[in-house]
């Protein structure tokens, strides 16, 4: 309106002036000294003054409509414009207000009571464990094996020089986490030709694990399975101790860039490694490059599935729930279902999904992130996170979507299933729909004694690692949420069976979208649950045409062909 009024006024302006002759507002020049003049000399200047007058009058009307029809034109275009600009601000500004809304909403639990007589009374044929995976892959054995050169080789460069110095690194994280330093601070004395002592564990607020290393882990087992590649000792000698007044602290404290090459630690760590004697790096997750020379890899390699044994504890109890599951499993060969559920509290609370709690279940998650997390989330949409989330595939899946899944994918009713998991949120309300879809559903709370779990208690890397065995040897593993945990899993399944990884990796985001189709068959969502299972299977003999490692395409997922010369040992 503004802006509609300033153009006529300007317009106003400019016809006012050139309706005046274009000279109303000019001074007048200085007089002239009069001459004698006659009468028609005036005479006829006046008719021509006046003919000048009437012509400049009529250019001047013409001009001024010219003027006049422009600037209605361009009016009309500026309308037409704006006009159109404000439908598209509408249109955006809609948008907007409904990008802000929750773009998916858990249906899941409508949906199950929708398709419950259809799941219930589906009578087609089991899918038999033995025959899910329909791709075979044959792996070439790298040849030859480079176990033996490289024992040489680094042996040979001890043997000539020396250790270096002692290596102190600090393993933070959970058991998986853990897992991934020690294999790198092994890879890292290799390259350093350093001493390594047994790993420190950090104390993690999250995790809240007070354990050592040897709770987890077989102390001698690890030092005798290095021997030849790298020298590890569970402590620094005294000599050296003493000069730094017996406090580990003194000890010079290096930071390393995350993801640091080789060539990082040989430019920078090895000469403050050589004029100390020890050097401490912490923190130490993610500290080394997944693309390293050959013969460093293949110690990752050997650390991570022949050094790293777990304790005697946890392998004693672990191989009884293996036994266990397989005696349950007798309708399906001995052969079972392992699922990693991540569905506890504070995974749920972090992901800043919604479910079925309504604002009772919106209050105690906003409650349990300020507890844990101190104003982290503050300031943010968290209704419109959560439904990005979830149609993103960024949300845990609960047991209920999980057992729809695997229903969909041709497991029946008679298929034993191990739960790995912490404390499930909510778990009697959640692990209901799921136990209800399969009856044989177990976990390491119903398969050991209360006698059996007590030394365990409190002790999150030990319980992972009871889970860690029981999923290791099941007939198949199915993720739902990423992390540690399942790329640990996938790889050294894939090391166990000859390169495939044996794994359900679902479509996360296809899964989202099938569960909000409220008009979904049940035999549809079964047809879209097989061809996802069958695409898992293709993607889990796959290996990257290009041995590029990255952060997310490691030696740990990925073990092989590096790996592979392992079995032939």
């Amino acid at each position: 309106m503004a802006i509609n009024t300033i153009i006529k006024n300007k317009t106003s302006n400019v016809v006012s002036s050139e309706g005046s002759g274009g000279d109303g507002n000019s001074s007048s020049p200085p007089p002239s000294p009069r001459r004698q003049t006659s009468g028609l000399s005036q005479c006829r200047r006046r008719l021509r003054s006046k003919v000048q007058l009437q012509y400049f009058r009529k250019d001047s009307l013409a001009a001024g409509i010219f003027v006049r029809r422009n600037i209605q034109f361009l009016l009309l275009l500026f309308f037409l414009y704006f006009s159109g600009f404000m439908m598209c601000v509408g249109r955006f500004s809609d948008f907007l207000r409904h990008s802000r809304e929750p773009i998916a909403i858990y249906k899941s639990h409508l949906l199950l009571e929708k398709l419950w007589h259809d799941i219930e009374t589906d009578n087609s044929t089991a899918l038999e464990l033995s025959s899910v995976w329909q791709f075979k892959r044959r792996m070439k054995v790298q040849k030859p094996c480079p176990v033996l050169a490289t024992r040489r080789r680094l042996g040979s460069v001890e043997a000539s020089s020396g250790p270096a110095g002692y290596l102190i690194v600090e393993a933070n994280g959970g058991l998986n986490q853990q897992r991934s330093a020690i294999c790198n601070a092994v890879a890292v004395a290799g390259i350093l030709n350093a001493v390594l002592v047994i790993p420190s564990f950090g104390y993690n607020s999250v995790w809240k694990d007070p354990s050592e290393f040897r709770d987890i882990y077989d102390e001698d087992h690890f030092i005798a399975t290095l021997e030849g590649y790298v020298k590890v000792v569970k402590e620094l000698p005294d000599e050296l101790i003493s000069k730094y007044d017996h406090n580990i602290t003194n000890i010079p404290h290096l930071r390393v860039e995350a993801w640091a090459p080789a060539k990082h630690y040989l430019g920078k760590v090895y000469p403050v490694l050589q004029e100390q004697g020890a050097i401490r790096i912490a923190p130490f997750a993610n500290r080394l490059a997944m693309d390293v020379p050959s013969h460093i890899q293949l110690l990752r390699c050997i650390t991570n599935y022949r050094a790293l044994k777990f304790s005697a504890p946890i392998t004693t109890l672990a191989q009884k729930l293996v036994t266990r599951m397989i005696e349950r499993s007798s309708m399906t060969g001995g052969k079972y279902v392992s699922v990693h559920l991540r569905f506890e509290e504070d995974m749920v609370a972090f992901s800043c999904c919604l479910y079925d709690g309504g604002d009772a279940e919106k209050f105690e998650m906003h409650s349990f992130r300020e507890k844990e997390w101190k104003g982290k989330f503050k300031g943010k949409n968290l209704d419109f996170a959560a439904g990005r989330n979830r149609i993103d595939g960024k949300c845990p899946l609960t047991p209920l979507e999980v057992g729809m899944m695997l229903r969909g994918m041709g497991f029946d009713s008679n298929t034993s299933i191990y739960l790995a998991s912490g404390k499930i949120y909510k778990g009697e309300q959640h692990l209901a729909p799921l136990l209800k879809m399969f009856p044989l559903l177990y976990s390491k709370e119903s398969l050991a004694t209360s006698d059996e779990l007590a030394p365990f208690q409190g002790y999150s890397s030990r319980l992972a690692a009871l889970d860690y065995t029981v999923c290791l040897f099941s007939e198949v593993f199915a993720t739902t949420h990423g992390g540690n945990f399942p790329h640990f899993l996938m790889g050294h399944r894939r090391f166990l069976f000859n390169g495939h990884a044996k794994t359900i990796k679902p479509d996360k985001r296809m899964l989202v979208g099938l569960l909000e189709n409220m008009t979904i068959s049940w035999k549809d969502f079964k047809d879209d649950m097989e061809a996802m299972l069958l695409e898992s299977d293709r993607k889990g003999m796959m290996i990257p045409r290009v041995r590029k490692f990255n952060r997310k395409n490691s030696i740990y997922t990925f073990p092989l062909p590096e790996c592979d010369c392992l079995h032939a040992e």
